[in-house]
């Protein structure tokens, strides 16, 4: 008699990770630059790989030598368990869509952690160099279809792009900040016949930076001291 075959279950490290996986490991890796566990350099290149991780297990490569990574379970490790909610806190993304029109982001605004842009025959223009940064990694996904997508930052946050155009171009001047705590600003996205262009804005300086990302430094900066 035949048996059935059945399919073995997928392992939770290879389920693909969502943006609130992202999230937690963007917030660990935070923690560990406030520490001193982690150089600007390293954290950066660490977050730009979290923000391309495609499963949960390409996530906990980026904190496995950190304390946190081995403190508690993973939030991620729930998406195992058909049907039961996380739980977690997931802010509302910002949309900015122009189809036929155009769409624009400016002026003193709360940027969020994740801003969607979608120019379609349209434009749109996030303006960051007056916005409040709340969150240290601001993510913004650009997709340009016959359209064209303008991201200005201030002089004294990072920017980093990765994207490509298919006959189009998508363009992000990279950018380091001197401060390590500042905001770090991701251009993620494609231009298909269209344009996707980040770049700083001269003489334009951000001044409201979330207040417990420099708590968080000035305190390990004082528990240095103090040993």
């Amino acid at each position: 008699m035949d048996l059935q075959k059945q399919t073995a279950p997928t392992a939770a490290t290879e389920l693909r990770a969502s943006d609130a996986d992202r999230d937690r490991i963007a917030d660990i890796l935070r923690e560990a630059l406030a520490e001193g566990r982690l150089t600007a350099d390293e954290h950066s290149e660490r977050v730009e790989g979290v923000l391309n991780a495609k499963t949960v297990g390409e996530l906990e490569v980026f904190i496995k030598d950190l304390p946190a990574a081995h403190s508690a379970r993973p939030a991620a490790s729930f998406a195992s368990v058909p049907n039961r909610p996380t739980h977690l806190p997931v802010d509302a993304d910002d949309n900015a869509v122009a189809i036929f029109s155009s769409a624009v982001r400016k002026g003193r605004w709360r940027a969020g952690r994740r801003i969607h842009a979608y120019a379609i025959f349209g434009s749109v223009e996030i303006d960051l160099s007056e916005a409040l940064f709340e969150y240290q990694q601001v993510v913004i996904k650009a997709i340009a279809v016959f359209g064209s997508i303008e991201v200005r930052v201030p002089e004294n946050v990072s920017l980093r792009g990765t994207g490509g155009g298919i006959l189009g171009s998508f363009e992000v001047d990279m950018l380091d900040a001197e401060d390590p705590a500042a905001p770090v600003v991701y251009v993620d996205g494609w231009a298909v016949l269209g344009s996707v262009e980040g770049r700083p804005r001269r003489g334009k300086l951000v001044t409201d930076i979330l207040d417990r990302v420099h708590a968080k430094v000035e305190k390990s900066l004082r528990k240095h001291l103090d040993h």
